[in-house]
């Protein structure tokens, strides 16, 4: 963990788990610090992910899940046809206006959550081959699935942004405190 994520107030396992989405968010959003659109969107490593297009995947299954735990569809629909748009930027989408969009889900994320009667209440998963036939997850399920999606392509932002320029996620909370590592 390169932040230090403060312990919950006692009994509020809902801050807990918003608090550790955050600080996965923070890992994405440190790693485009200080880049280019065109940095932000080259492939430095054998991978085809971009820091740009983490984001924009990281924002869309965000907003996605907290969409079906509400019931309804999301923002975006993705099929066959536009799946690879979701790990790139087009018509005229920019960094900027994907940390905007991102920090609007964000909130939507912590008003939901806060709202649920309960972190126990369930909701059906959609009607996709690769989820049980008739499949329910909880709130709780869904924020523990987006700590581990947002952490992990917060670790694949960690790899890029080395790739590009050496700096390392140490170094990057450092630039984002105004402070220097080392």
């Amino acid at each position: 963990m390169v932040t230090h994520v403060a312990a919950e107030a006692r009994g509020d396992e809902r801050g807990a788990l918003l608090a550790f989405i955050e600080e996965q968010r923070g890992g994405i959003r440190r790693a485009l610090l200080g880049l280019s659109e065109e940095q932000a969107a080259s492939k430095p490593s054998a991978s085809e992910l971009s820091l740009s297009g983490l984001l924009k995947h990281v924002a869309e299954v965000e907003q996605g899940w907290i969409a079906r735990a509400k019931q309804e569809p999301p923002a975006i629909q993705r099929d066959q046809t536009n799946w690879h748009e979701t790990f790139q930027l087009v018509d005229g989408e920019t960094v900027e206006s994907q940390l905007a969009y991102w920090e609007k889900v964000a909130a939507e994320t912590e008003a939901y959550v806060r709202s649920v009667p309960s972190l126990d209440d369930t909701f059906p998963l959609p009607n996709d081959p690769w989820f049980p036939p008739e499949g329910r997850v909880s709130v709780r399920w869904v924020c523990l699935h987006l700590i581990r999606e947002t952490a992990r392509h917060a670790g694949h932002a960690d790899i890029i942004r080395e790739s590009l320029d050496g700096a390392t996620a140490f170094e990057l909370v450092a630039k984002e405190q105004g402070t220097s590592w080392g």
